[in-house]
């Protein structure tokens, strides 16, 4: 397994070029019947590799699995020690986490899914997740924060996933307060964040990230009740862009970010690209609905609002809506 994981991580590595069975058996100090071995092995896994005599093996253009290894090259220097683990399937990469976070998982702890079974968005509302349409991570992060504060968590991870997109596919994403991500009308990434604090404290012990992106159209579409507002970020699989390129691109951002939390320079990035500030808005809360405006984003990632009748309010959860 090591020698199979060792090998995908440097044809990851070099992707443009072919990587001869001669110079990969030298690089890892294996003999050439091992490096033949393990790339049937990645073959059988569902990687497509090319190999072609007195060139060697390369990973095809259009082979697009996430792993360890197919994310690692996109890491920065602050993200080089996460523990990323991945799977073809899991009912919730949050759950998964939430497991590991209990039974002691440290800090950048990473799960990914190729699909998610009962993946689940904020209010209990599933979250569509096909294989191999979209990224769907979750990271176990352990911040010193007040419970009270981890909204904020939240609002730098959308920050986060934005400037990753715009890094990426160049694509100018908006956020929906508080946690869903827009382009072109259409929301293509929900965030969800779960924080588990200390009773006494009240301080948060841990915070389960977690992210759920649509890459690309799924390949049976969205189901009848989101396809008028579900979206993606590429109509067709790219040529050089994987998701585990933007995998890696958001892990770097969210790091960045939650490591510079104490300044919350974010927020202004947040409040720029807003959909709702300015707006008339529906508030959904207790099973009743109000109108009010979105007015503002305060320092801790609250929604104030105004109501009809000139009363103010900052919402520290909630749903709300707009006409797009």
């Amino acid at each position: 397994m090591a020698v199979k994981n060792d090998i995908l991580a440097y044809l990851e590595q070099h992707r443009n070029g072919f990587c001869s069975g001669e110079l990969l058996a030298k690089e890892l100090g294996v003999s050439r019947a091992a490096v033949w071995k393990a790339v049937e092995s990645l073959k059988k896994s569902g990687y497509e590799i090319e190999a072609v005599t007195h060139k060697g093996y390369r990973i095809a253009a259009n082979t697009d699995l996430l792993s360890a290894e197919s994310i690692a090259p996109f890491l920065g220097e602050h993200c080089q020690k996460l523990k990323i683990q991945t799977f073809s399937s899991l009912e919730s990469t949050n759950l998964t986490a939430k497991q590991l976070a209990l039974a002691g998982a440290e800090e950048g702890t990473v799960i990914l899914a190729e699909e998610q079974t009962l993946g689940r968005g904020r209010l209990g509302r599933s979250f569509f997740s096909p294989a191999g349409a979209g990224i769907y991570l979750s990271v176990i992060l352990r911040p010193d924060l007040k419970a009270s504060e981890a909204v904020l968590i939240t609002t730098a991870a959308a920050v986060a996933v934005c400037r990753a997109v715009k890094e990426i596919a160049g694509a100018e994403t908006q956020i929906k307060w508080v946690n869903d991500i827009y382009l072109n009308g259409r929301k293509i990434c929900g965030i969800l964040t779960e924080a588990l604090t200390g009773f006494e404290s009240g301080s948060v012990e841990c915070v389960i990230l977690g992210i759920g992106l649509n890459f690309s159209r799924p390949e049976r579409g969205f189901p009848p009740e989101l396809r008028e507002q579900a979206g993606f970020l590429f109509a067709e699989k790219p040529d050089g862009i994987t998701r585990s390129r933007l995998a890696g691109a958001i892990l770097n951002h969210v790091y960045a970010l939650c490591n510079s939390m104490e300044n919350r320079t974010f927020l202004e990035e947040y409040r720029q690209r807003s959909l709702i500030l300015g707006r008339e808005i529906t508030l959904y809360r207790s099973g009743k609905k109000q109108s009010a405006v979105a007015c503002e984003v305060d320092h801790d990632g609250g929604l104030l609002v105004r109501y009809p009748d000139n009363s103010m309010e900052t919402l520290h959860s909630g749903e709300v809506s707009i006409l797009l």
